[in-house]
């Protein structure tokens, strides 16, 4: 915090007036990103969806659209997580949200009555979550070299295969 406070011109008490400990500064910068990126702004048009399967695919539209803008950040967050538990509280945050997300898709495609058979709610919530993970975009773009079309075309693909029983 004493880095930060001098970066900005500020002592450390200020900067304490503003945030209580290094995890409300990180979920403050996490979400400032978000806003910068316009992250809710597109997360409103997925929920305009008139459908179970629009929403879902728009979803993983935007995040996977979402990803690279962040990459930077979410690497920093993980790497650091492990040994730094304000930053594991951020991320943790952070994910939070994306699984809300993903339990709103599954939601949605069980209300439809459309989500396949072999799942229950909250066991697709986990795979779906899972599947969107950082780890699995960076395994499949960073070092597969898939581009970030690929990766949202073949994600929507799957998911729609594995999550969704048209009958």
């Amino acid at each position: 915090m004493g880095d930060i406070a001098e970066a900005c011109g500020i002592s450390r008490q200020a900067l304490y007036l503003h945030f209580t400990s290094r995890a409300d500064l990180m979920i403050a910068t996490i979400r400032y990103v978000d806003e910068a990126n316009g992250l809710n702004d597109r997360l409103e048009r997925a929920h305009e969806s008139k459908t179970a399967i629009e929403f879902l695919e728009q979803s993983v539209e935007i995040w996977g659209n979402y990803m690279p803008e962040v990459y930077g950040l979410a690497k920093a967050m993980l790497r650091a997580r492990d040994t730094d538990d304000a930053m594991a509280a951020a991320w943790n945050d952070s994910m939070r949200c994306l699984r809300d997300a993903c339990r709103e898709i599954i939601a949605a495609l069980n209300r439809e009555e459309i989500l396949a058979a072999q799942w229950s709610p909250e066991d697709a919530v986990d795979m779906l979550y899972t599947l969107l993970s950082f780890a699995n975009w960076e395994q499949l773009t960073a070092e597969a070299g898939w581009t970030t079309s690929e990766y949202v075309k073949q994600m929507i693909t799957m998911l729609r295969r594995v999550l969704v029983d048209l009958g």
